[in-house]
């Protein structure tokens, strides 16, 4: 069976994201994609305090500038879409109330007819910690294991109950329920996460930074898996930055994803072998604008299937 291949949705600020969205995701179900993704920006600190990622001196993206809110826009796609999968990569779990956050998945779910995935991650930006002020930085983990309990106990049977270090649910019905089971995927990147993944979530959401270590940190996984005697397999969907240019990249020094549609195809082959269920393909940061955007994902898909991905 053929990867499943899906497209991040145009969220940045050289979107009309009222107009770009809905129409990026029509031509993305009918171009063969299946599955629909977002991101979670909430600012642009600037001065900059931090490194991209955490990464001292590592400039912010431009495009960060403005970034559409992640269930806004999956909402705009569900609203023209009919197959498509609508999934997160990834929310920031301690940028939202648990609560909340839970029943807004739980009514997209519902509203879509079960085709919500919940990528959910812990991020890196203190500013956005500061600005979202539901806990502190260093509780980031605390926060993910809580909002995993409250989306349990959210989208089980009622009475929902819950008492936690921040959400504390009075033995209450709360509805809508999801249409069916929302898989959720989390990063694995440490030891400690991997095991949170193994034990608590559905699947794992790396990021392409090469494939011979995409394919030791798979290997690591299910061996973990195996270990701690988890049962069920791991959903897998990797995610890919691109660098697109309309011409090759000449330099040596390409990074993976960095060049022309050709070049990008080639590293989706060699990631492709490593052998996970999904790959979702970013290309929205350096096109010009939705036509580009949809032309270009075009172009990969195509290009992707015909060389066996």
């Amino acid at each position: 069976m053929a990867t499943r291949l899906g497209l991040s949705l145009p969220q940045m600020k050289q979107y009309d994201i009222g107009r770009d969205i809905p129409a990026v995701a029509r031509a993305a179900e009918e171009i063969g994609y299946e599955s629909l993704w977002v991101f979670e920006r909430i600012l642009f600190p600037e001065p900059a305090r931090q490194g991209l990622y955490g990464v001292p001196g590592l400039p912010w993206p431009d495009q960060y500038r403005s970034v559409a809110d992640p269930l806004v826009s999956l909402t705009l796609a569900a609203a023209v879409t009919e197959r498509a999968r609508l999934g997160t990569s990834v929310l920031v779990a301690p940028l939202h109330v648990p609560f909340q956050l839970e029943r807004a998945l739980a009514s997209l779910d519902a509203a879509s007819g079960g085709r919500v995935v919940a990528g959910i991650g812990t991020g890196w930006s203190h500013d956005e910690y500061a600005a979202a002020s539901v806990a502190p930085f260093e509780k980031r983990g605390q926060v993910l294991d809580e909002l995993l309990d409250v989306c349990r106990a959210v989208w089980g049977p009622d009475p929902v109950s819950y008492e936690g270090e921040l959400t504390t649910i009075a033995p209450s019905v709360v509805g809508p329920k999801p249409a069916g089971p929302i898989p959720v995927l989390l990063p694995a990147n440490s030891p400690k996460a991997a095991r949170r993944l193994v034990d608590r979530a559905d699947g794992w959401m790396p990021g392409a930074a090469g494939a011979e270590q995409l394919a030791e940190q798979w290997r690591g996984l299910q061996e973990l898996a195996e270990e701690r005697g988890r049962k069920e397999p791991i959903q897998s969907v990797l995610r890919v930055n691109t660098i697109y240019t309309r011409d090759a990249y000449k330099g040596d020094d390409r990074r993976p994803f960095q060049g022309s549609v050709a070049q990008i195809v080639e590293d989706l082959v060699a990631h492709d072998a490593v052998g996970l269920e999904e790959i979702l393909i970013d290309l929205q940061g350096r096109v010009r604008d939705a036509d580009e955007l949809t032309d270009v994902a075009a172009e990969v898909f195509t290009a992707a299937r015909e060389a066996g991905v």
